[in-house]
Parts: C-alpha cells; structure tokens; sequence
C-alpha cells in the first residue's frame, strides 16, 4: 500500500485564457491532515475537483491512493469522500430522508441506510433535527450534515473545501473536533481554507497556494521559520507630508534598505478612524530594530507604531503573497465553474 494518499504533479487546469491551476504538486501522506491555504479564487477548489475526478486535469498528473485519476477514476470515487463549500442536498427533505437517499445511493439496503443515519445524526449532534426538512437549518448544521453525508461509507481519504465558511466559532471548533477525530481513526484529510488559525490548528503539513501556484510548503513552523526568526510592523499613517513621499512608501524602503526583505502591507482603520498602514518583514536579527528605527528616523518617516513577534501564519501568507489570505483575486479562478458539489463515495 502506498505511504502516500495523494500524489500530484504539475496540475493545469485552464479556463478559456485564465490558467486557475497552473502546475501545482502536491504529496500527501496518509493519515494526516493536508491543508491548502489561499484566499477565494486561488485555485484551491479547482486543484480538488481534479484530484476527486470531477474535473479533468489539461496538464500534470495526480494519483489518490494509488489510482490514476485520469484512467482509473471509478476506483479514485470508491476511495474519496467530497465535502464541498455548500451542501448538496434536497431542501424540502428531513436530514434523516438525505442520510437514506445518500446510504441507497451507495448501494446500502434500506435498513443499513437508516441504520447508518441514525449513527451520524447522533454523531453530528443533529438528532433532535433529525425529521426537521433542510429548509430550516441553520447554516452550521447544514455543513454538520453536509460532512455527515460524505462519511456514509467511511471513506480512507476525505476531501473538505473551506468547510467551516460562515460558520460561528462554536461550530467551527465542533468541525474541527470532527476533522481530529477522523485522522484518529484512520482517514486521511486534505483541507482547503483561507482561515489561517484553522489550517495552524489542523494541519500537519500546509501548501501555501496563490493564483494557482504553490508558492511554499511545510509544517506551519516551517514556514513560520522560512520568513525569518521573527516579524517586525511597522504602522504608518496614510496622510502624506507636503513636499515628502507617502509614509508607506518611504518606510516600505527603509524596511528593505535594512532587512533585505521588501515589506508586505496592510491597509488599517475604517470610515469612523484615521487610515493607517502596517507594513510588516521578517527580521533575522532583533538587533535589526534599533537600526531600522535609526534609518526611519533618518529618512523622516512618522511611525504610528512598532512590534516585534513571533511570525504568524498570517506574516507567512503577506510576505510571500503580497496580500492577506482574505483578500479575493477574482481572476484567478473561473466565475463560471460549476457549484461546489459532494460526492459521497
């Protein structure tokens, strides 16, 4: 048996001139939890639907579990469950009814199927709604059936798209419990999710993905480490001096004059406070700070503020992106793909 539950190399997928997945490879080992981190539109969601069949790949090649997903895609199915971003079941049916058409559909017998309901709704903390029809769930228990659905069979490799979206955090917490659970039990999880906390949480191991490109790989402390020992911001205001340059500019070159790194930017404040920027850098040295302070000083640079910290996922994320993990390319991925779909295999 493989040690490895996904094997991918050099994924395309193109939509007309946008190329949403373009080359991306990833290793996942078995019983781990894999997560893919990137803001809406990156090309996680695509990078899924071809590693679970859905799309076919126009370049690279990818094996689940040891199967081809091009050649060999009905056994990749019987292997997988998908749980995408929005729930894929009927409106007007109750949760136990779509627990039993999902269990028939997969070939168990009635009484097996209602069996099997009963067991997820229980687990899920669904039973008091078991008969309720889907019209009237809240959000949260949507995504708790929703994951329900895709464990019917058990399946050693799941696949959950951002499935905390729009979740409060009691419930997020309760997915993430579930999430740990099934690792524990012998499945293997590949998680997409622009939540950097939750990927921290998680993950074993994280590809960083951004415009359909893996841009870095490794634990979370590994990438924590490869942006530098520690973050140093700098908060500036937005208001430009007469005759000077804008503060964000002149601190991003005194920043990179000193550190070597260019400075990743945060736009700060809202309609009822005064904008400022953050501007932030890996720092390999805290000796760096008197010297960066020295050279602010230097070029006449107004600081609203200055810390020193550990780097975050978040740091990770701006420094090799540019951008936050929150902030939407709409380029990068096709608005007219198909909806978020499961496939409970």
């Amino acid at each position: 048996m493989t040690t490895n539950a996904i094997e991918a190399t050099g994924l395309v997928k193109v939509f007309g001139r946008n190329r949403a997945v373009d080359g991306v490879d990833l290793t996942v080992p078995t019983g781990s939890v894999y997560g893919v981190l990137g803001p809406n539109g990156a090309g996680k969601t695509t990078t899924i639907k071809m590693l679970a069949t859905l799309l076919r790949p126009d370049g690279g090649s990818a094996r689940v579990l040891g199967h081809d997903v091009v050649r060999e895609p009905q056994a990749v199915r019987a292997l997988i469950g998908v749980t995408g971003q929005y729930a894929s079941v009927d409106e007007d049916m109750s949760a136990t009814e779509n627990l039993v058409l999902f269990g028939r559909l997969l070939g168990l017998s009635t009484r097996a199927a209602r069996t099997k309901a009963v067991e997820l709704l229980e687990e899920f903390g669904l039973s008091d709604a078991a008969r309720r029809p889907l019209k009237q769930f809240s959000g949260g228990m949507r995504r708790r059936l929703d994951l329900a659905a895709s464990l019917i069979a058990r399946p050693p490799l799941i696949f959950l798209d951002e499935p905390t979206t729009g979740l409060d955090p009691r419930t997020r917490n309760q997915m993430w419990d579930t999430v740990r659970r099934l690792v524990a039990e012998g499945s293997t999880v590949l998680l997409t999710t622009q939540y950097l906390d939750e990927a921290d949480q998680l993950a074993d191991r994280i590809a960083v993905i951004d415009r359909g490109q893996v841009v870095a790989e490794g634990t979370a402390d590994d990438l924590k480490r490869s942006v530098g020992a520690q973050a140093l911001q700098v908060t500036v205001p937005t208001t430009t001096p007469p005759g000077g340059a804008p503060p964000a500019d002149a601190a991003a070159r005194a920043l990179a004059a000193v550190t070597g790194h260019d400075a990743a930017r945060t736009a700060l404040g809202g309609p009822d406070a005064d904008g400022s920027v953050r501007l932030t850098v890996p720092l390999e040295s805290p000796d760096h700070v008197a010297d960066v302070l020295l050279r602010l000083r230097e070029d006449r640079v107004d600081i609203l503020g200055l810390s020193l910290s550990r780097p975050s996922l978040d740091e990770v994320f701006l420094t090799l992106t540019g951008h936050t993990a929150e902030q939407q390319d709409p380029e990068a991925e096709n608005p007219n793909e198909t909806p978020k779909v499961q496939v409970p295999a």
